[in-house]
């Protein structure tokens, strides 16, 4: 069941979408509101979502507040990806797509914990601050794929291997979903020190396939994002960055398991694989 953050989030997503899709509507509908004066997209733009983030501050404060401008500043990101998708020139096309991929991919972190473990949820919980490096590494794809463009627009362009990276990203947000929605509360983005009394250790369905399915999912992910892209440098940057980061994260996890969940878990490493190429994690003799 949705809790409240996460009805409240799921609302203001959707608002924001279809109020960023409006401009384009409108001119599309060839209405008379839609004058000469408002054919300036990044004008109208700009207005909508401060307009926006206004009506945020009268309405809700605090946590409810913090989660309204982040859930409608995703929805509108999506919302202007979908327009760039649609009438943008077709060498910024795919980027559109990139957009929505991330900025779904974000909201979907807030919700589906507010879905399956609304205890812990936090701001973080969108993972948009997720670290320093996560920020250069998203801004470095946005400068290359901006430099490419310029010199080679024809490299942008939608190509196989940008949909291809779509079916990854897509195929690698499902299977992390999955996850969360099979660990339930058992699922975290930080790794606990500390077992708590509910804590189980899950074996069936999706985990039954890998061990550590989200961090597989995301691994995916991010390399799709890039094939989206077509940024062939970025490719093999976030692939070598992803692989070292899942590397130690789950080396520290399973230590932590293993502390936890003793025999039961170490059984359970011999059973299943990681997931994740040339990544068997931390294992012991018992």
């Amino acid at each position: 069941m949705l809790c409240r953050d996460g009805k409240l989030s799921l609302f203001c997503f959707s608002i924001a979408l279809l109020v960023a899709l409006l401009p384009e509507l409108f001119s599309r509908l060839e209405f008379d509101i839609y004058s000469k004066y408002f054919q300036n997209v990044l004008f109208v733009h700009f207005l909508q979502y401060g307009f926006s983030n206004f009506i945020l501050l009268l309405l809700f404060g605090g946590f409810e507040y913090q989660v309204a401008l982040r859930s409608t500043f995703l929805g509108y990101v999506v919302g202007v990806a979908i327009t760039i998708f649609s009438i943008a020139s077709p060498s910024w096309r795919m980027f559109g797509v990139y957009m929505a991929v991330i900025a779904i991919f974000h909201y979907t972190e807030f919700l589906a914990i507010a879905w399956t473990n609304p205890s812990s949820l936090s701001i973080d919980s969108f993972v948009l601050n997720h670290s320093v490096s996560y920020g250069i590494a998203a801004c470095s794809s946005w400068i290359e794929f901006v430099i490419e463009r310029y010199y080679f627009p024809e490299m942008k362009m939608a190509s196989s291997v940008s949909y291809i990276g779509l079916i990854l990203s897509t195929l690698g947000e499902l299977l992390r979903k999955s996850a969360m929605f099979t660990a339930k509360h058992n699922f975290n983005h930080i790794v606990q020190s500390a077992k708590k009394r509910n804590h189980e250790l899950i074996t069936h369905g999706i985990y039954g396939i890998f061990r550590h399915p989200s961090y597989v999912g995301w691994f995916y992910w991010a390399i799709g994002t890039q094939l989206i892209l077509q940024n062939p440098f970025c490719v093999l940057a976030y692939t070598v960055a992803s692989w070292r980061f899942f590397h130690d994260r789950i080396l520290i996890e399973e230590i932590t398991l293993l502390n936890f969940f003793g025999e039961a878990y170490a059984e359970y490493q011999g059973k299943v694989p990681t997931g994740l190429p040339f990544i068997s994690g931390y294992k012991i003799n018992l």
